[in-house]
C-alpha cells in the first residue's frame, strides 16, 4: 500500500508542473487585453486580416483575453515591425503582422532594421500569397510588353515593403520602364492614388487584396493585370504570364530568395523573449483560429485567403532564407536597390 500510495504522490508529482503551467498560462491572460499592431492603415488587406484574427483568437486562448487593434504605419511596416522588437511588452499581450517581405530585409535590403528576423517569436501566416504588377485601366500599359517600352509610375510604401522590392527588382533586372513612388502607408493611399492618377499602379499587390478590398474591380474590369511576381499564377488569371517566363537560370535563383516571402503571405510575430508556454500558447491559439468555423465563415465573406502555414514553418523558412549562398545574396541586394 505504502508502495502504492508514493506512486500516486510521485505521479501527482510530475503532473503537477505541467497542470501549473497550463493553469498560469490562463491566469495571466485572463482579463487582459493583447494588442494586436498593423503595420499598415485601416482597411488594407494586412489590416482586414488581422481585424478578423481578432475577433476570434480569443476564444482559442486560455483565459479568453480581450484584443485590440493597433495601426503603427510607416516605413513599409518597417515602424511596426521594429516597435514590435524593441517597444512592445515581452510578456505574450502583443503580436503584430508587418509586411512579409521585412524578415529578409536585413540579409538583402537597404532599410534601416532594429531586428534580428530570426528571434522574432513567429506565430505563423494566414496565408501564402500570390502576388502581381498591375496598372488602372486607363493606363497605356496594359501588358509586359508594354512595361519595356513604355514609362509609367508606381506606389510604394517604403524600404522592404513589396511594392517597393518588386518594383526595383523588375526595373533593374528586367528593363520594366517604372517609376516608384514611394511613402504611402499602405495599401488603402496606393488606391487612393491611383485613382486620382498620381500612380499608374502597383507592383506586389497580393491578388487576395484585390479581392478583399476592391472586389468589384475585378468584373468591372478596373485593372490590367501585367505579370505575376511567382511561379503560381492564381485560378482565375492564369492568362496573365509570371516573371518566371521571362528568367534566365541565374534570375530564377535570385528571384526564389527574394519572392521567398510570399510563403509568409500574411505574417504574425510577437517579440522575442516571449515565456515559452505564453509562446506556445499563441501560436496554438493562431493555429485553431485559422481553423474555426465562425472565422473561415468571416474570411470567405472578406474574401480572404486561409492557407496557413504555422509558426515553426515560418521561423524555419527564415533560418533557410539566410543561409542561401552569399554570392546569390548579393546580387539579389543590387537587384532591389531603389
Amino acid at each position: 500500500m505504502r508502495g502504492l500510495a508514493a506512486l500516486g504522490l510521485g505521479i501527482i508529482a510530475l503532473a503537477g508542473p505541467a497542470g501549473a503551467q497550463a493553469q498560469s498560462v490562463a491566469d495571466f491572460y485572463k482579463g487582459k487585453n493583447v494588442t494586436v499592431i498593423v503595420g499598415y492603415t485601416a482597411g488594407g488587406g494586412y489590416d482586414i486580416y488581422a481585424r478578423a484574427l481578432a475577433r476570434h483568437m480569443g476564444r482559442h486562448l486560455p483565459g479568453n483575453p480581450n484584443f485590440i487593434v493597433q495601426n503603427i504605419t510607416g516605413a513599409g511596416s518597417l515602424n511596426a515591425a521594429n516597435n514590435i522588437y524593441n517597444v512592445a511588452a515581452k510578456d505574450g499581450t502583443v503580436f503584430g503582422t508587418f509586411g512579409r517581405g521585412l524578415a529578409i530585409e536585413p540579409l538583402i535590403g537597404t532599410a534601416r532594421v532594429q531586428f534580428d528576423a530570426a528571434k522574432f517569436t513567429w506565430l505563423g501566416s494566414g496565408s501564402n500569397e500570390i502576388s502581381l504588377c498591375a496598372t488602372w485601366h486607363t493606363s497605356p500599359v496594359k501588358t509586359w510588353q508594354d512595361a519595356l517600352k513604355f514609362g509609367f509610375a508606381v506606389g510604394g510604401e517604403g524600404a522592404g515593403s513589396d511594392p517597393d522590392t518588386y518594383a526595383a527588382f523588375v526595373r533593374n533586372v528586367f528593363g520594366v520602364k517604372l517609376k516608384l513612388v514611394t511613402g504611402y502607408h499602405g495599401t488603402s493611399d496606393i488606391i487612393l492614388a491611383i485613382e486620382r492618377g498620381e500612380v499608374d499602379g502597383r507592383c506586389g499587390w497580393s491578388w487576395s487584396s484585390i479581392k478583399s478590398t476592391r472586389p468589384s474591380w475585378i468584373p468591372e474590369k478596373k485593372l490590367n493585370y501585367l505579370f505575376h511576381m511567382s511561379d503560381v499564377k492564381a485560378p482565375e488569371l492564369q492568362h496573365v504570364p509570371t516573371i518566371h517566363e521571362f528568367a534566365n537560370d541565374r534570375q530564377k535563383q535570385i528571384l526564389k530568395l527574394v519572392t521567398s516571402r510570399q510563403t509568409m503571405g500574411r505574417p504574425f510575430a510577437a517579440p522575442p523573449g516571449v515565456p515559452a508556454d505564453r509562446a506556445e500558447a499563441l501560436r496554438r491559439a493562431f493555429d485553431a483560429t485559422l481553423k474555426d468555423p465562425a472565422f473561415l465563415a468571416e474570411a470567405d465573406k472578406l474574401k480572404l485567403e486561409v492557407n496557413p502555414v504555422s509558426g515553426e514553418d515560418v521561423a524555419k523558412l527564415v533560418a533557410e532564407l539566410y543561409a542561401t549562398p552569399k554570392d546569390i545574396v548579393e546580387e539579389a541586394r543590387v537587384a532591389i536597390k531603389p
